[in-house]
């Protein structure tokens, strides 16, 4: 085996390193700022739009209707348990990098990596969806007002080309086009709108690059400052949710609650998978225990409030929303103006309700930008200072001490992938990888407690080490199960591009693994090894990923099937990866 690739690293040996390294973060942060950093990201994209798919269902899954006050509470539950042991490990590893420093904390340096790696999926991949969700919501903000945008500075290309398939094929039908939604074919349009670069149709969501460019600026400039520019927008979203509740309750029909399970518990689960993205971000808050002014104490207050007033606040929203209207008709990308749309039918006057909806989902996707921005500069800081990634990501700011160059880095890559990256398939990849880091959080918190005894604990997950850990972990599991095929081949695939850069990088320039003898070269079996995973991601990017293993295999064997060349190609790359990689691992574990 690689040398001390499971070697951990202790919790006095990170707290020291931290404040030691000359590149230490400021405390400056309160338990209420902190607070308030965790509902500003739990508050967002979810509960503006996701839950509509989640109420109503789709072609693949299951609605579940008004039950989705119910599907909210098992969500709420299954990160209950993961937010406990996200604030033992913060009360008592008061740094940043969130379950990256944790894991290399507990299960070594490769696990460590590994959650690291795919955080980037929780925090860049999933502020991408964010961005996209934001500028929808900015676009009818600005409609608003009568500004109207061009089509093609709203979407990406992909998009723009599948609504343009989609109306070829209803004038190939005979079918009104008018028949189709406003939304395909204004996406339609943005082909034969935008303007060409090299005779390829320039298709940009401008708004969402625009978004992550600000708040990129905002992040260098200081958390502190950063942090009251999220308290107040957390203040007035909170508002403008509360004003929504109150017009739920004021157009609330009994009949519209009936029947209550129209799918069972099946709709029930499906729509708990899909509310995990209203969820997220109870965690990043531990990604700034760093920069607490009291991590002890003000660590859990924060992660297990902020998961408390929003699950609160989110059945509440659950019921207005349900008896408002018809759950059917809520599968819209912002069902709560769809909603308030439907009962106001009829009603003369201005619609100034709708008006401040989309003001709030507006400041509510921002700051959950913010946060989300905030925490994937600071895991890149962590990583870098360990080692696993180059030193110059580690550098703070010496001025706004600030770790400037990875937040800079950071909103370039979400900034351009915002531009050019469709919501629907980055949802749930985000889920599975955040559900993924919660489950190596919770086996960490196993091991934490009979590792390094004389540090100080600080808060304590009750019932024991492995209670709420392991219910954490069999309620994380779940939801992944929950989710479709294309999330689990993209997030293997990514975890396998991951460990190629590990073996190429990271390995040999660990801190803590050279400290142990590794050599500081990468040999050409480690090569032939990273090549492997390099050659495996590929191959897994290559498949259908819309099909299920036992589908894939049939895909093979049929060469009539549609997918049959993609299925064979992707396979053949694939096993040559696997065949690389442990080639070259055993190699390298006999020298």
């Amino acid at each position: 085996m690689l040398k001390g690739i499971f070697q951990t690293k202790s919790i006095a040996s990170i707290l020291s390193s931290a404040e030691g390294s000359g590149g230490h973060l400021k405390r400056t942060l309160g338990a209420w700022q902190l607070t308030l950093l965790g509902i500003g990201a739990i508050i967002g994209a979810g509960i503006f739009s996701t839950v509509g798919s989640a109420v109503a269902g789709a072609a693949d899954r299951p609605g579940a209707g008004p039950a989705i006050v119910l599907s909210f509470v098992l969500t709420a539950v299954c990160c209950g348990f993961s937010a406990l042991c996200y604030a033992e490990f913060a009360s008592r590893v008061p740094v940043s990098g969130s379950a990256y420093t944790y894991a290399y904390a507990t299960l070594g340096e490769l696990v460590g990596w590994i959650i690291g790696w795919d955080l980037i999926i929780e925090y860049a991949i999933g502020n991408v969806a964010i961005a996209i969700s934001w500028a929808s919501y900015f676009n009818d903000f600005l409609i608003g007002f009568g500004i109207h945008l061009p089509s093609w500075m709203l979407t990406d290309y992909r998009t723009a080309a599948q609504a343009a398939a989609q109306l070829a094929d209803a004038n190939a039908a005979g079918i009104d086009p008018a028949t189709l939604s406003a939304l395909v074919r204004q996406n339609a349009s943005a082909l034969d709108t935008a303007p060409h670069l090299i005779g390829i149709p320039f298709v940009f969501n401008v708004p969402a690059f625009a978004i992550v460019a600000l708040i990129t600026v905002v992040l260098v400039r200081g958390v502190r400052e950063s942090a009251w520019f999220n308290s107040t927008m957390v203040v007035i979203k909170l508002a403008i949710v509360a004003l929504f509740i109150g017009l739920g309750f004021k157009y609330f029909k009994s009949s519209n609650m009936t029947p209550f399970v129209p799918n069972g518990f099946g709709g029930i689960s499906a729509a708990a998978s899909i509310l995990f993205f209203a969820y997220i971000g109870f965690d990043a808050v531990s990604t700034a225990s760093e920069e607490a002014k009291n991590p002890k104490r003000d660590m859990p207050i924060a992660i297990l409030g902020s998961l408390i007033v929003c699950t609160v606040i989110y059945i509440l929203v659950a019921i207005a929303l349900t008896g408002m209207a018809p759950w059917r008709e809520l599968g819209t990308a912002d069902p709560l103006s769809t909603a308030l749309g439907i009962a106001q039918r009829g009603e003369s006057g201005a619609k100034w309700e709708g008006f401040l909806l989309n003001v709030g989902a507006v400041i509510a996707t921002t700051s959950v930008l913010l946060v989300f921005q905030l925490g994937q500069p600071r895991i890149f800081f962590s990583m870098a200072r360990d080692g696993l990634l180059p030193r110059w990501a580690a550098k703070v700011h010496p001025r706004f001490g600030t770790p400037h160059v990875t937040t800079i880095l950071t909103g370039v890559f979400v900034a351009v992938l915002s531009g050019l990256c469709n919501i629907n398939e980055i949802v749930d990849l985000c889920n599975i990888g955040t559900l993924f880091a919660f489950v190596l959080v919770c086996l960490g918190v196993m091991l934490l407690r009979f590792r390094d005894t004389d540090v100080e604990p600080g808060f304590r997950v009750p019932g024991g080490p492995f209670l709420v850990p392991i219910l954490g972990t069999v309620s994380c599991v779940f939801l992944m199960n929950s989710l479709p095929a294309t999330a689990w081949w993209r997030f293997v695939a990514w975890l396998a591009l991951g460990m190629s850069v590990y073996l190429s990088y990271g390995y040999i320039h660990s801190v803590a693994g050279r400290a142990t003898g590794r050599p500081t070269r990468v040999d050409l079996p480690l090569k032939l090894a990273a090549f492997g995973f390099l050659a495996l991601a590929v191959g897994i990017f290559v498949l259908p990923h819309e099909l299920s293993p036992s589908d894939l295999l049939d895909s093979v064997k049929d060469s009539s099937a549609a997918a049959h060349v993609r299925a064979m190609w992707g396979i053949a790359v694939s096993l040559a990866g696997v065949v690389f990689a442990i080639g070259g691992l055993a190699v390298s574990r006999e020298r």
